[in-house]
């Protein structure tokens, strides 16, 4: 699979996902927090299934 998340969208989910986790964790927002582990691993990773199904990529152009 190729890198199909940007930066900042990388960003964005990697905090996101922290702090459904942490409100999941303190009982704040849960269970339904715990579904933060999927935006916090799609940033880790770079990849996100569901861009690669819909063909979308907010990864920068490569220079050749």
């Amino acid at each position: 699979m190729k890198i199909n998340v940007g930066n900042t969208d990388r960003a964005l989910r990697i905090i996101a996902g922290v702090i459904l986790i942490t409100l999941a964790a303190t009982g704040i927002f849960a269970p339904w927090g715990w579904i933060g582990v999927i935006p916090l691993v799609t940033g880790l990773i770079k990849i996100c299934p569901l861009y690669s199904i819909l063909g979308m990529n907010t990864c920068p152009m490569e220079k050749k």
